[in-house]
């Protein structure tokens, strides 16, 4: 089968957007599909390359001034043709309402070849990122994602990576079946070993402490302030323990002034962007995977930390109660509420057979998102779309 995966967000980008894009391309490239990625260029022009063991198709792209890691291409109806034409793809796959998902969907519209959509990104992230649109962020959240709806028109399915999240959207003006398949991960790479020592080293991290542990975009629709003041309440409760935030974007130096005027600066490490490798070192160097971000379809980092073992604690909001079930494999909590958030990390730092308890359930919870599992599902769900328009 011949897939081309159409992605605003891709590797190197970090975010879980393109993590998904690259482990279903990665995944379906392994099970013997021919396999092409079409994203923004790194640099201003197009090239192509090739990425382990599928290729990408860069399009020209300028970068945003509020999202420093997003890139958007200046893309051409007749461009995507021309890539769809010299591909000749039995089935694409969009994965965001940007450009390049724009353009590909109407470019395969326009060719016949039926199209599989699927939608990462809640509106609320899209809003909190651009502080311009903060004074009308509720009516611009509600356009998006009608816009995002009616996007979605032309493909032969909706895809979304969890139950919860087919509830969020208003898909009821959308003729093609929704369905819910795990973005999934690839447990060859996440599963529970001990850190090596070099780790620690890199990033000054104590061996010596309970690691509260943050791994994602450090942007403001987050809420990583939340996690920060329940940080501060368990240090005045003389609590011992280091805070770990693994990542970048636009809220990062706001978060660093937030972590020294709290006094924490001794007990919080913050690592900026990491490579693939260290990433996975670092998801096993936390003892406690935090996630106070309420605009989660999935969460693939939480998912990754669960699958290293990991307990988590996690508002109740989006999708996150499927992953964080509370006394199973962490604590689910109300959103923005620190005093809840201080007391769930709290009885984790009391209790290092808790904290055993519920990361051995994680980890067997997250062995159902193994990427060998979802694979086989998107290609049944692309033979049946193929089939349909044929």
């Amino acid at each position: 089968m011949r897939i081309l995966i159409a992605n605003d967000q891709h590797w190197p980008m970090k975010s879980g957007v393109a993590t998904a894009a690259r482990t279903l391309a990665q995944g379906l490239a392994d099970a013997g599909h021919t396999v092409m990625v079409v994203a923004p260029s790194q640099r201003r022009r197009g090239y192509k390359q090739i990425d382990e063991n599928y290729e990408i198709t860069r399009i020209r792209a300028f970068g945003l001034p509020f999202r420093k890691n997003l890139r958007v291409s200046v893309t051409y109806d007749r461009e995507m043709r021309r890539i769809i034409d010299e591909f000749e793809p039995d089935v694409v796959h969009v994965h965001t309402q940007l450009t390049v998902g724009l353009g590909m969907l109407r470019a395969a519209v326009n060719r016949g070849v039926p199209v599989v959509a699927t939608n990462h990104v809640m509106p609320d992230n899209m809003v909190k990122n651009i502080k311009a649109l903060a004074p009308i962020s509720k009516p611009v959240s509600y356009f998006i994602s009608e816009y995002g709806s009616l996007l979605y028109r032309g493909a032969s399915r909706i895809v979304m990576p969890t139950e919860s999240a087919l509830k969020l959207f208003n898909l009821t003006r959308i003729e093609a079946p929704a369905v819910a398949i795990s973005n999934g991960i690839n447990l060859d790479r996440f599963y529970p070993a001990e850190p090596s020592d070099e780790i620690y080293k890199k990033f000054d991290i104590p061996k010596d402490k309970v690691i509260i542990s943050w791994i994602g975009r450090v942007d403001e629709e987050k809420h990583l302030h939340i996690l920060v003041e329940a940080m501060r309440n368990l240090s005045d409760r003389g609590y011992d323990f280091h805070g770990l935030f693994v990542g970048a974007g636009n809220s990062s130096e706001k978060l660093h002034e937030m972590v020294q005027g709290c006094s924490l600066s001794d007990k919080v490490t913050f690592t900026g962007l990491v490579s693939d490798e260290d990433l996975v070192q670092l998801h096993r160097v936390g003892n406690i995977f935090a996630v106070p971000s309420p605009t989660e379809l999935q969460c693939l980092a939480m998912l990754e930390a669960m699958a290293c073992g990991k307990p988590v604690t996690a508002v109740d909001a989006g999708a996150l109660g499927e992953l964080c079930v509370g006394g199973e494999t962490g604590f689910l909590l109300p959103v923005d509420d620190v005093p809840a958030m201080s007391d769930a990390l709290q009885q984790y730092l009391d209790s290092k057979k808790l904290r055993t308890t519920y990361g051995k359930n994680s980890a067997k919870l997250a062995r159902t998102h193994d990427v060998k599992t979802v694979i086989p599902k998107f290609v049944d769900l692309y033979t049946q779309v193929i089939a349909e328009n044929s």
